[in-house]
C-alpha cells in the first residue's frame, strides 16, 4: 500500500479574502500592496482576493503590477487580459516592459526573472510589498531543483514567505495553498486567465519536473507536496541558525576598516566555520553565491598559499585576491587597454579616466607637499601608466626610489598598482596616482603656491580612494 506523506487537504485553510487578509497583518503593515500579476491562474486568484479585501478595507492601498517580457508573440494579448481584469476589478494596473534577453552563461528562465526583479525593485517605494502567486505546489518543486543541484541550505529553504526587495518586501501569502485548491477557487469565481505555452515545453527543467516527475511521484506519496513544503520550512530555520553563527564568525575574521578578510584570522576558525564566515562575507557584499567546488579553492589556494603569492580566484560574478594577510572580494576587474598618453586639458579640474578608471582631481589650494602652481600651468601635463622601472625622488628622502618598492612598501595592491595614473609634467614624472610628488617639483621651502592631484578610484578596486 503507497505511504502517506504531509497533512491531508481536509485540515488545510480555505483560500478566502480573509486568510489573505490575516497573512498580510501578520507581517508588518506597508503603504502600497503590489500584486504581481502575469494574467495567469495563480496570480489571478491572488489579484482577485486582494480586490476583495480592497472592497471592504479602503484603507489598504492595493495595485497591481504587470511585466511584458517581450519574449512571447502573445506577451501584447497577456498584457491586454492584465488591463481588461484589473479594470473590471478596480485595481490599478502598472505595465513594466524589461528587456529580458539572456546574457552569456544565464539560462532563459535565470535571465527573466533577474529582468523582472530588477524592474518590480525600481517602481516600489520604501516599505511597500510585492505580492508573489507562489504556492505548495511551486515549493516542492522549488524544492527538488535545489536537490538536484547539490544546493545548500540557503537553497533547500526554497522560498521564504517573506523576505526584502530593495526598499520593500516579497511576501508569498498562497503558499500554504495547492494547485487545486486555486485552481477550485478560480473556477467557482469564473475567473479568466492565459495560458503561458512554455510552461509545457519540457525543455525547461521546472516544466519537466512538474509534468514528468512529480506525478509519478503523488501516485506513490500522495502528500508529496506538504511534506517538501515542511521539510523546506525545517531548512529555512536551520539556515538562519547557521546564519547568526556565520555573522559571529565572520566578525573574528573581518577588517573593518577596509572589509577585507584576515587569512590569519580565517585559518585560526575551524574549517566548517571557514565556510560559513566565507558565505556569510560573499553574500553580504552583494555578490551571488559561487560553486561549492570554487569556494573550496578559495579556501585552499588563499590559505595555503606562501606570504610571496598573489593567488585570484574568479567565478562569474566576481573574484577574490589575496595580499599578503587580506582576501580582497571584487567584481571581475576590467581590462586597462589606455597605454597610450592621456593629456591632461589645461584649466580642467576634474579628469575621467578610460576604462572607467576613476578620475583625476586638482586642488589650487594645496599646502605643503602639492606642485608648485607655475610649474603645473607651465607645462604639458600628460597621464601614463606603469611600464616597468619608473623611479621617483620623494621630498625628505635620500636618492630615487623604484615606484615597485615604493608600492611595496605602502602595501598597495598589485591591481592597484597597475592602475595608478602616473602624472607627467613635459616628459618627467611628477606625482604618482594621489600617492607621492616628486621633490623637484613641490618647492621645498617656496611659499609660492601649489596645487594637489588625488585619484578618486573606482569602488570595484576594493581600496580606499585617496580624494
Amino acid at each position: 500500500m503507497p505511504e502517506t506523506a504531509g497533512t491531508s487537504e481536509a485540515t488545510r485553510p480555505a483560500v478566502t479574502p480573509d486568510y489573505l487578509l490575516r497573512t498580510l497583518r501578520s507581517h508588518p503593515s506597508s503603504p502600497v500592496y503590489w500584486v504581481a500579476y502575469s494574467g495567469g491562474l495563480d496570480s489571478g486568484v491572488l489579484l482577485h482576493l486582494a480586490a476583495r479585501i480592497k472592497g471592504v478595507r479602503g484603507d489598504i492601498d492595493i495595485r497591481a503590477l504587470h511585466v511584458h517580457h517581450g519574449l512571447q508573440a502573445d506577451a501584447d494579448a497577456w498584457t491586454g487580459h492584465c488591463e481588461s481584469c484589473c479594470h473590471a476589478l478596480g485595481i490599478p494596473l502598472t505595465v513594466i516592459r524589461v528587456d529580458a534577453g539572456k546574457r552569456p552563461g544565464q539560462s532563459p528562465e535565470e535571465a527573466a526573472r533577474l529582468a523582472r526583479y530588477q524592474a518590480i525593485e525600481r517602481l516600489i517605494g520604501p516599505g511597500d510589498t510585492v505580492l508573489l502567486a507562489q504556492h505548495r505546489d511551486d515549493q516542492a518543486e522549488t524544492l527538488l531543483l535545489q536537490l538536484l543541484r547539490g544546493s545548500g541550505l540557503d537553497g533547500l529553504a526554497a522560498m521564504p514567505e517573506r523576505s526584502p526587495l530593495g526598499t520593500g518586501y516579497l511576501l508569498r501569502p498562497l503558499l500554504v495553498f495547492s494547485r487545486v485548491q486555486l485552481d477550485e477557487y478560480a473556477n467557482q469565481q469564473g475567473l479568466s486567465w492565459v495560458e503561458d505555452s512554455s510552461n509545457r515545453d519540457p525543455a525547461f527543467d521546472r516544466n519537466f519536473l512538474r509534468r514528468e516527475v512529480m506525478p509519478l511521484l503523488r501516485s506513490r506519496w500522495p502528500g508529496l507536496s506538504s511534506a517538501l513544503s515542511r521539510s523546506a520550512r525545517h531548512c529555512a530555520e536551520a539556515r538562519e541558525l547557521l546564519a547568526s553563527r556565520a555573522r559571529e564568525r565572520l566578525a573574528m575574521a573581518r577588517n573593518p576598516l577596509d572589509d577585507t578578510l584576515s587569512v590569519s584570522g580565517l585559518s585560526r576558525l575551524t574549517p566548517a566555520d571557514r565556510r560559513l564566515a566565507l558565505r556569510c562575507w560573499i553574500r553580504e557584499r552583494g555578490y551571488r553565491m559561487p560553486s561549492a567546488t570554487v569556494l573550496g579553492r578559495i579556501l585552499t589556494e588563499s590559505l595555503e598559499a606562501g606570504p610571496d603569492r598573489r593567488p585570484v580566484v574568479r567565478w562569474r560574478e566576481g573574484e577574490i585576491r589575496r595580499y599578503r594577510d587580506a582576501l580582497y572580494l571584487l567584481p571581475s576587474l576590467p581590462s586597462l587597454t589606455a597605454r597610450e598618453p592621456l593629456v591632461w586639458p589645461p584649466g580642467l579640474d576634474i579628469l575621467s579616466l578610460p576604462d572607467g578608471n576613476g578620475t583625476l582631481i586638482l586642488r589650487r589650494d594645496a599646502g605643503e607637499g602639492g606642485i608648485l602652481t607655475e610649474i603645473w600651468q607651465g607645462s604639458r601635463v600628460e597621464i601614463r601608466y606603469r611600464q616597468g622601472g619608473e623611479r621617483i625622488r620623494l621630498p625628505g628622502r635620500h636618492g630615487r626610489h623604484d615606484l615597485r618598492k615604493l608600492f611595496q612598501e605602502a602595501g598597495i595592491p598589485p591591481w592597484v598598482r597597475e592602475r595608478a595614473p602616473l602624472i607627467y609634467l613635459d616628459e618627467r614624472l611628477a606625482a604618482v596616482g594621489g600617492f607621492w610628488t616628486a621633490e623637484e617639483f613641490s618647492g621645498i621651502g617656496d611659499s609660492s603656491p601649489r596645487c594637489s592631484i588625488s585619484w578618486r578610484r573606482p569602488s570595484w578596486l576594493g581600496v580606499r580612494s585617496t580624494s
